[in-house]
Formats: structure tokens, C-alpha cells, sequence
């Protein structure tokens, strides 16, 4: 296979892992890193901290990681595009739809790989929730529900929890369902003294009925970061903090208890947590974005579905100020 030139713009607290897998992962070969704050946290080795993107490309890279504040985005992506080099873009797409929009018709365009750093998909957990949802061993799914919860990062300074935290949910949600979503409500609260929204809560409908709630902030004092997907056979929980899944199988055994038996619904029955390969999601993350370049893009999350996911965010915002459900 042979070896991509990599550079990787934005070195700070999310950037620094991708200097550390691009090193790492065969196929990829770090050959320029560049930040116009420098290099925080001493990642850059032997290379010199270019100042900007057109250094950056200017560097000879036959590909880019883009970890940049959201806010530059657009204005990263577009010179990587017109220089006719594939980019891994971290998460969310970019601040609004209209600039998603240009990011992904400037990818098409220029018929180049792009790629969403939306890690969770990479969990172990949630890969092979996703696999299970889709061998139908759930049956008919009815609903998706994700709680992420824990305290304020220091790292987070341009925006609020629905574009920090639910974008994952978002995402994840409809990749499992393998639907979009149909409408949404959310409500939020400030309770930091920041600009932006440090608590959600949000609840939505997919194209295929599925009901979804997403329980999100930065208030609670212990971190968590639960997906359940409950079906006609029971529920799967994926614990992504832990890379643990467990299935809650529907009881089987005759109920003759009365004040049990005469409740509608089902019972308790087997409870199954899996073994999984506990391997670095953003390495393979990393891994799936140099398939993508030699060919195989089927495990890389599409630009699309950034921006698809960032519609939904904006619904939520909409909602939030509106006090309205959203049909999207």
C-alpha cells in the first residue's frame, strides 16, 4: 500500500491525537503539521509548525486532517478542496448549513474524499450495536435514546452542547436507525454564565418512526455516555465510555405473579454483555479515512451525513428559540 503524505491542520487538544495516529497508522505518513496558535502541547516533533492552511498545502500533502475551530472550517476546506486534496474534517461539518453546503459542493465538485471525524461510529460499542440493529436481532425498533452527560471541558470556547456533544447523537442515532430525522423538539438552559447552552433536552421522530431522545449537558459531576436502542426483543445498551454492550433480552418465562402478570408489557429476561475488540476508535477512524483514499469509502462517514446531521442541529436551535417541534 502505498504511503499518503499527511498533513494535519489545528495541533491543539483534539488535533494532537491526530498527529499521534497519523504516525501511527500504516498507509499515512505525517509530513507537515500547522497551527497559527503553535504547538501547545509539543506534538510537531522534528517538523516546523506552519502558520496556515496555503502553508500547509504548500508543504507537498497529498492529503489533510482539519481540526481547527469550527469556525474555520469553511475557510480550510475550501482551499483544500480547490487544491485538489482529500480531507478527514473534523466534527461538526462547520457553524451553519449554508457553510456545510459550500464545504460539501466543493468536495463533490472537485470529486475528492470527505471525510466526518465523527469518532463514536468508530466505538467498539456502537459498531457492533449498529451490526446487531442491522441483523434484525432486535426486531422492529422502536426507540433511541442517548444520554451525554459530564462536566465542563476547558477545551470548548465557540459553542454550546448541541453542536459539541448532541452532533455525535445525532449522528449516531440515524446511522443505527439508518433514517433521518422527521422532526424534532428541543429545549435548553444556560446555567454556566457562558454565551452558549450548557444543557439539552431533545426528543424527535425518525423518517421510519423510531422515537428518539437525546438527554445532553456539561452540568452533571460524573461523565456518561449511553446509547439504548429498545425493539420488539428487547434493548441493546452501549456503554462508549466503556466499550461495553449488553443486551437486555425480552422474558420468555411464564409471569405468575399477579401484580406482574396483569401489567402489559414485557418481562425481564436473559442479560448479555458482549466481548468486543477494544482497539482506539480514532484509530480506526484513521484507518477507514485510508481505505476511503485508496478506493474503499464504504466505513468513512460522508460529508453528506455531516451536513445532515448539522440540519438537525440547527432544527434544535430553531425549536429552542421557538418553543415549536420542527419538521425537518
Amino acid at each position: 500500500m502505498k504511503e499518503i503524505r499527511v498533513g494535519v491542520i489545528g495541533i491543539g487538544s483534539m488535533g494532537r491525537h491526530h498527529v499521534r495516529n497519523v504516525r501511527e497508522t500504516p498507509g499515512e505518513t505525517l509530513v507537515a503539521v500547522a497551527d497559527p496558535a503553535g504547538d501547545k502541547f509539543g506534538v510537531a516533533g522534528e517538523l516546523e509548525v506552519l502558520p496556515d492552511v496555503t502553508a500547509l498545502i504548500g508543504a507537498g500533502i497529498e492529503a489533510a486532517v482539519v481540526a481547527v475551530p469550527t469556525a474555520f472550517h469553511l475557510e480550510v476546506a475550501l482551499q483544500l478542496a480547490a487544491a485538489g486534496i482529500p480531507a478527514l474534517i473534523e466534527k461538526p461539518l462547520a457553524r451553519t448549513v449554508a457553510e456545510g453546503e459550500q464545504i460539501v459542493g466543493a468536495f463533490q465538485q472537485s470529486n475528492l474524499v470527505g471525510a466526518a471525524g465523527y469518532v463514536e461510529r468508530c466505538n467498539p460499542a456502537l459498531i457492533e450495536l449498529q451490526k446487531r440493529v442491522a441483523a434484525g436481532e432486535l426486531g422492529e425498533v422502536f426507540q433511541i435514546a442517548t444520554r451525554r452527560q459530564g462536566p465542563f471541558p476547558a477545551r470548548i470556547s465557540d459553542v454550546g452542547v448541541i453542536k459539541d456533544l448532541a452532533t455525535h447523537d445525532v449522528d449516531l442515532t440515524a446511522w443505527i436507525a439508518g433514517a433521518r430525522y422527521q422532526s424534532v423538539s428541543a429545549r435548553t438552559a444556560r446555567k454556566s454564565g457562558r454565551e452558549h447552552e450548557d444543557l439539552l433536552v431533545a426528543t424527535g421522530v425518525l423518517e421510519n418512526g423510531v422515537l428518539v431522545n437525546h438527554i445532553v449537558n456539561w452540568f452533571s459531576p460524573f461523565k456518561e455516555r449511553l446509547t439504548t436502542v429498545t425493539g420488539e426483543k428487547g434493548a441493546l445498551v452501549a456503554d462508549t465510555m466503556n466499550s461495553t454492550l449488553t443486551f437486555y433480552e425480552n422474558g420468555t418465562k411464564a409471569v405468575e405473579w399477579d401484580q406482574v402478570a396483569n401489567v402489559r408489557g414485557v418481562s425481564v429476561g436473559e442479560v448479555t454483555q458482549y466481548a468486543l475488540d477494544q482497539r482506539e476508535p480514532l484509530r480506526v477512524e484513521h484507518e477507514n479515512f485510508v481505505a476511503a483514499l485508496n478506493g474503499d469509502a464504504s466505513r468513512i462517514v460522508p460529508l453528506t451525513d455531516a451536513l445532515q446531521t448539522l440540519r438537525v442541529l440547527e432544527a434544535m436551535v430553531q425549536s429552542r428559540d421557538t418553543g415549536q417541534t420542527v419538521d425537518l
